[in-house]
């Protein structure tokens, strides 16, 4: 399957090397590519293109968006948590047994890359071509070695990598930005999301927002709800920044974007998306988080989820009542490409994407990136 928008940001420069300011695909693919842009108020984007100079980017249109039946649960059977949760969420989304792996695995932080070899083995084995998707259902091992178990699953693992975990993978992800919703049959790549939380009181929480987000937001009539977008103080860790679309009100969809320039948001009503960069986010549990929210801040280590390190992990997003984060497993460095792009994780998750489909289309370079939530929560489908 052609990716014109992939196609795009390769010529752009930011699949293939670092991104060198704000990213539009060409004027040539507006024509040939249906533009989400288009979809937002014209009125509102103008208004904020002219203050700002920012721009919606033209993405392509998805129709449709990954389901229970096209998903796999694994349990780790040495581990208590696994067994309680997975069995929790096989339940709670109707995955039949036909589509359960219960396996034994290390409960360790990494796995060794024949640990590895033996696990991938056994999830081909099982599942064959019949899911498209995983949720992994503990939250250890989280790791390939410097790798994340979720990257290396879907992308192979990278020895290489592991030698400068700071340079660029040895490949970038076709998924990226892809109109695709088969990624296993289109891409030969079989996603996964990790259903870890700090116990199993709230690792059923996050489960059941998950659920209860299905269709409930671009709603007619309903009250929007905000996406924030934040600059902190940290000039680093908000390189993303410049890849921010434009503030404004965008009443088709029923959400409002906001510019924020601050190092944390503090008592903020209905977020949908947060996006930061700092190693430490406070007040997290002043904001009120509709089902279905995602929230990530880009730093090293938010990925590392063993033990403590100086940085905060996904798991603070989630006890804080996001339904899927993103972070890191191994230093990445300052590449844009290693973390979700902002313009495609609203992008696609306002289309109807899962939270694993609009997490996963906004990462370019997934080798290092541990993808932690509800897979199949998807609050914009029908």
């Amino acid at each position: 399957m052609k990716n014109i928008f992939h196609e795009a940001l390769v010529r752009a420069g930011w699949v293939g090397g670092l991104a060198a300011g704000f990213l539009l695909c060409p004027p040539s693919l507006n024509a040939a590519v249906p533009s989400l842009a288009a979809e937002f108020s014209e009125a509102a984007a103008s208004a904020a293109s002219a203050a700002s100079g920012r721009r919606w980017m033209t993405m392509p249109r998805v129709f449709g968006h990954l389901t229970a039946k096209d998903l796999g649960v694994v349990i780790n059977t040495d581990d208590p948590y696994s067994v309680q949760i997975g069995e929790y969420y096989a339940k709670a989304r109707g995955i039949p047994a036909s589509r359960v792996l219960r396996l034994s695995l290390p409960m360790k932080a990494t796995l060794a890359p024949d640990e590895f070899e033996d696990f991938k083995k056994q999830i081909d084995d099982f599942f064959g071509a019949k899911v498209e998707a995983l949720a992994l259902t503990w939250r250890l091992p989280f790791g390939v070695n410097c790798n994340s178990i979720t990257g290396a699953l879907a992308m192979g693992y990278d020895a290489k990598l592991c030698s400068n975990t700071c340079a660029a993978p040895s490949k970038a992800s076709t998924y990226f930005g892809s109109s695709s919703t088969k990624p296993f049959k289109d891409h030969r790549m079989r996603l996964s999301m990790l259903l870890a939380a700090k116990d199993a009181d709230s690792a059923k929480a996050l489960i059941d927002r998950g659920v209860r987000s299905d269709g409930t937001l671009g709603l007619r009539g309903a009250p929007a709800v905000n996406a924030h977008f934040v600059t902190t103080t940290d000039k680093i860790r908000s390189v993303r920044q410049q890849l921010f679309p434009p503030a404004g009100s965008n009443p088709p969809f029923g959400v409002d974007v906001h510019l924020d320039q601050t190092d944390a948001l503090k008592n903020a009503d209905r977020v949908l998306l947060y996006q930061t960069g700092l190693t430490q986010v406070d007040f997290l549990d002043t904001n009120e988080f509709v089902p279905g929210a995602l929230g990530d801040h880009l730093t090293s280590f938010g990925g590392i989820l063993d033990k403590p390190h100086g940085q905060m992990t996904v798991l603070s997003w989630i006890d804080a009542g996001v339904t899927a984060s993103y972070g890191t497993t191994s230093e990445p460095c300052a590449h844009l490409q290693k973390f979700p792009h902002p313009q495609a994780l609203i992008g696609f998750y306002l289309q109807g994407a899962t939270a694993l489909e609009a997490y996963w289309k906004s990462v370019a370079w997934p080798q290092q990136g541990l993808f932690v939530g509800e897979p199949l929560a998807s609050p914009f489908g029908r």
